[in-house]
């Protein structure tokens, strides 16, 4: 059985007693938060930064949702080139004229979830950019499974990831919360757990739906891409139901003629 030395992200309310290496339960590292003052900053780009656990261990678990979505974005416009910098893996994502043509990274942090705010921190002190240019993709027990919230700003709402975030760099920045249900018993369990076969395909339209409103944000805005937020719904229409006639009922009679129609 692994460890799971710091990779819950998440207050428990359980009796486990989870400690990071810096001692109390999800501690996180403080550090001055970025200054609001303006800074000179790489026109256009934007740091998108999805939360999760590194390793083969934690791969497609729940808490993973971040990594998840990033590797959609990949795989749709057929990134590759991860880099190692800022204690994450790093894509520079060109993107294309339908987003805008500008540059966005993706950051996935290798530090396990309640430290994620180190990669956040470096990557935005490097290119000298305001919190507002970076979206954090989280998983999030409160919202059911299959529901997206994008908000411009928030707290914590109990996650450490994002508690540690916000302690580096403030709260001004914006955060998708991709809904993974709340657990039935242990929440440990829940959240390091995979998804139920039953639930893979709710999860796939979720994560597709999560990628659009990234998309979204990074071409539109904050207030353009939150119309993701709520339930996803899969895109591929129903087939129209055909209904069935009952063989014992009357065959309807024919219409009668109209006026301009010759009776025979």
């Amino acid at each position: 059985m692994p460890l799971r030395f710091g990779v819950v992200a998440w207050r428990s309310t359980s009796t486990h007693s989870l400690r990071t290496p810096f001692g109390g339960f999800g501690c996180a590292r403080k550090s001055a938060a970025l200054s609001n003052a303006p800074l000179p900053h790489d026109a256009g780009m934007r740091v998108v930064l999805g939360i999760g656990n590194p390793g083969p261990t934690y791969d497609q678990t729940r808490h993973n949702c971040g990594f998840m979505v990033l590797d959609a974005l990949a795989r749709r416009h057929r990134l590759e080139g991860w880099s190692k910098r800022w204690s994450a893996k790093v894509c520079d994502w060109r993107l294309p004229e339908s987003l805008g043509a500008e540059r966005a990274l993706l950051l996935k942090p290798q530090t396990f979830v309640n430290l994620s705010g180190e990669s956040a921190q470096a990557a935005l002190a490097f290119h000298k950019l305001a919190p507002a240019d970076l979206l954090v993709v989280v998983d999030d027990i409160n919202l059911p499974l299959g529901h997206l919230r994008l908000r411009a700003e928030g707290t914590a709402g109990g996650h450490n990831g994002l508690k540690d975030i916000e302690a580096r760099i403030g709260k001004a920045y914006p955060r998708l919360r991709v809904g993974i249900g709340s657990p039935a018993q242990d929440q440990i369990d829940h959240v390091l757990g995979r998804f139920t076969a039953a639930e893979q395909n709710e999860v796939a339209v979720m994560i597709n739906a999560a990628a659009d409103c990234v998309e979204a944000w990074l071409k539109e805005g904050v207030t353009v891409a939150c119309r993701f937020n709520g339930p996803t719904q899969s895109k591929v229409a129903p087939a129209p139901t055909v209904a069935k006639r009952n063989p014992s009922a009357p065959m309807p009679a024919p219409p009668a003629p109209s006026a301009s129609e010759p009776s025979t």
